[in-house]
């Protein structure tokens, strides 16, 4: 059988949605496995190996994305449930976190204008177009959430989902290794900076650490998306 004659085959079966959501999972899982037997080392990230792969079968069968997005769609939609659920472990410490709510609040607003700063700034120093720094600036936050603000404020929805792709894949790779570099051993403190920084991504890859990094990390989560939406609502004349 030709080349040529696989990769029509393959595009006709584009067209059916179970068929790629079954592309979509059944990769995702071959990169996982990759990553378990890796010991979770930071470049075998699952969403680091899978997204390649992904694209570069998409591109060999020539279905358009809009078309690959519909047939996933369901997986966008169960990040709600996921999501709800990240509130089962925060429940579980509830005494805990509210002895720690003041550090925790400082410690918020401390990362949360740190990455709208840093990542504005630097954008701003190269000359960046506006939309491109109102699509930059929720980076830090969960993909729903950046998306609206970016369009909000100007930018670009679908450059900002990629951002906060990007960011949550780069800050879970980077977080264990630069947290054990200078000296960070609690996981409250751990888990709470990887999910302010790297928002659902980082949280997950905090539960594969510790329970009590990941409960951590799905409240730095969920706050910094108020947070970020609070400071840019602030400051929507400048950006």
């Amino acid at each position: 059988m030709s080349a040529r004659l696989v990769v029509a085959r393959l595009g006709d079966l584009g067209a059916s949605q179970l068929f790629w959501l079954a592309v979509t999972l059944a990769v995702f899982e071959a990169a996982d496995i990759v990553s378990r037997r890796s010991g979770r080392h930071p470049l075998c990230h699952p969403v680091l190996t899978c997204t390649p792969v992904l694209i570069a079968i998409i591109h060999a069968t020539g279905v358009g994305y809009a078309t690959y997005s519909g047939a996933t769609a369901v997986l966008g939609f169960l990040l709600g449930p996921a999501v709800v659920g990240l509130a089962v472990p925060i429940h579980a410490r509830l005494a805990l976190l509210r002895r720690l709510a003041l550090p925790l609040l400082l410690a918020l607003l401390a990362g949360a204008v740190t990455a709208i700063a840093s990542a504005v700034g630097i954008v701003w120093l190269f000359g960046a177009p506006h939309d491109l720094i109102a699509s930059i600036a929720p980076r830090a936050t969960t993909t729903p959430v950046a998306m609206e603000l970016a369009r909000q404020s100007g930018g670009n929805p679908s450059l900002a989902a990629a951002l906060v792709l990007g960011a949550g894949v780069f800050g879970a790779m980077i977080a264990s290794p630069l947290l054990d570099g200078i000296g960070v051993r609690d996981f409250r403190a751990r888990g709470f900076a990887v999910g302010v920084s790297a928002h659902g991504i980082g949280a997950a890859r905090a539960f594969q650490v510790s329970e009590t990094a990941g409960a951590f990390a799905s409240l730095g989560m969920a706050l910094n998306a108020v947070m970020t939406a609070v400071i840019l609502s602030l400051l929507a004349g400048l950006i």
